[in-house]
């Protein structure tokens, strides 16, 4: 059953980035924020840092929630961010405590077409 409270700051923050309203995104960080995002090995501390790097990402993205889900203190998102023709795809986990995110584990993937040779056993989307 979704906890919509503990899921607020989560769907806060993606509407903020989707908006491109970095300000905004503040009131849904943890003082104590710290993302990780394993594929590149970085560490991001605090919520100045996460909104500088956010706002100076090249281009501006359209941000589409495809679904949000919770238990207990995690919630974890899967977002499409679309800019020209180019598609991202993250699967956020997000601890929340206190109504504010405080831990994110990101994993951030590009969309790309599938190789030939496995076409017989797959659909496209």
């Amino acid at each position: 059953m979704p906890n919509n409270s503990i899921e607020k700051p989560v769907k806060g923050l993606w509407e903020a980035f989707g908006r491109f309203d970095f300000e905004a995104v503040r009131q849904f960080l943890h003082n104590d924020f710290v993302a990780e995002w394993p594929q590149s090995n970085e560490r991001i501390r605090g919520c100045d840092n996460f909104i500088a790097l956010n706002k100076n990402y090249p281009g501006r993205w359209q941000v589409t929630i495809r679904r949000i889900v919770s238990h207990e203190d995690l919630v974890i998102s899967e977002v499409a961010l679309s800019h020209k023709e180019q598609i991202v795809y993250a699967v956020s986990f997000f601890t929340v405590a206190e109504g504010k995110i405080v831990h994110a584990v990101e994993y951030w993937g590009e969309s790309s077409d599938p190789p030939a040779w496995r076409s017989r056993w797959v659909e496209r989307m």
